[in-house]
């Protein structure tokens, strides 16, 4: 099962540790995430359901293309890395 790690900024506002959960895409392991842990779907996703824009998701390294509709696609051996963009000084 794909794992689902997310960074420790987000962890300060809400306690989401990393997760090993069932799906085949994005959405489908982001989906089982926010099933057992349904405060952190508010701080990743839009009301739309999409990536909201400041937060990016990487798959195994790689940034994820369809940030809409989530549907890139996962293994079994994926590591999906979910993180806020931050600025300042």
């Amino acid at each position: 099962m794909p794992t689902v790690t997310f960074t420790r900024n987000l962890q300060r506002h809400v306690d989401c540790p990393s997760m090993s959960v069932p799906g085949t895409s994005v959405r489908e392991a982001l989906e089982n995430v926010f099933a057992a842990n349904a405060r952190i779907r508010s701080y990743v996703l839009d009301d739309q359901g999409a990536l909201r824009r400041h937060m990016t998701i990487y798959i195994d390294g790689v940034l994820i293309r369809d940030r809409a509709g989530l549907g890139d696609p996962v293994e079994d051996a994926s590591s999906i890395f979910v993180m806020q963009a931050l600025s300042g000084g």
